[in-house]
């Protein structure tokens, strides 16, 4: 018997061979080499790769295959980015949690899931990581019933919120784009750049290029936009820009949302900054040389 942290193992999520040293698994292997050395059947099914990471007062955990195997193995996938309220955001002590779910195409089956946040990152990672073991969709997410008491939770988790979120994407109710898209975006008035966020949040920093229309005005001020350019709406997290979307797509125009928003794209690129050419993008992560900034409450 091969068994422990330095073994190959089969990767639950893909079915491929893999490298993934975990102490939990280890240990239900040991139990299962016991289990047959004694005549009793028993079958290992794979890794995971649930992890958790303590970063200071920060928790990093993750589960499934991230977008860099999903790269690799040329799985047919999307991504969604989603910031929720660790708790009911009335209660005290409410801090976003930044919730990343990949998920296959089609069927909307959930391939990985990272989330960093500072309470209840564990509880939601586990969630997930559970509901992966029976195949489920985004569509069983927005279905699981779960705890909730304002200390604790939401009525809508941020697992049911990132379930949702997918299967918007999945029915067409909304299109997205994402962060690695907009350095592609035409500036030549070929297409509308617009951020629905307030006027203080639009002038406190903003994507290059992005014009500012508030969604409480964007009904009355539909007259301004034209309906033959495609429209690439902007908010601080997605939100809003899924509101400003169905009002859009209701009144004929062809419009995407930003997935994860303005916080998302800040955290990578900064404050009202043109993207990095590709050339100056780490090839593994996508992402510029320049920390992200990270924020607990927006």
């Amino acid at each position: 018997y091969a068994v422990g942290d330095a073994v190959e193992v089969v990767d639950f999520v893909t079915g491929q061979k893999s490298f993934i040293p975990l102490a939990g698994p280890a240990n239900k292997q040991g139990r299962i080499a016991a289990d047959n050395i004694c005549g009793i059947e028993s079958e290992y099914t794979g890794t995971q790769g649930s992890a958790i990471l303590k970063v200071f007062d920060m928790t990093v955990a993750t589960t499934g295959v991230n977008e860099k195997t999903a790269k690799q193995l040329g799985l047919d996938y999307d991504k969604s980015f989603t910031y929720s309220a660790s708790h009911a955001s009335y209660y005290p002590g409410a801090v976003n949690l930044s919730v990343k779910v990949l998920f296959e195409k089609g069927s909307g089956k959930i391939l990985g899931a990272q989330i960093v946040g500072y309470e209840g990152v564990d509880k939601r990672c586990d969630i997930i990581a559970t509901a992966m073991r029976f195949g489920a969709t985004a569509y069983d997410l927005t279905r699981l019933e779960l705890c909730y008491a304002p200390p604790y939770s939401s009525a809508k988790d941020p697992v049911n919120m990132a379930g949702y979120v997918i299967e918007n994407l999945l029915t067409e109710t909304v299109k997205n784009f994402h962060w690695h898209d907009v350095d592609g975006l035409p500036r030549d008035g070929s297409v509308t750049l617009l951020d629905i966020r307030t006027k203080a949040e639009y002038e406190n920093g903003h994507i290059s290029g992005f014009i500012n229309i508030p969604l409480d005005n964007l009904r009355e001020r539909l007259n301004e936009l034209d309906k033959t350019k495609s429209i690439y709406v902007t908010c601080q997290v997605g939100l809003r820009g899924y509101i400003a979307c169905r009002i859009l797509s209701q009144n004929g125009f062809d419009c995407y949302n930003l997935s994860g928003g303005y916080r998302l794209y800040q955290s990578i690129f900064g404050i009202d900054s043109t993207p990095p050419k590709s050339e100056n993008l780490n090839p593994e992560t996508q992402l510029s040389g320049k920390p992200p900034v990270h924020e607990r409450n927006v």
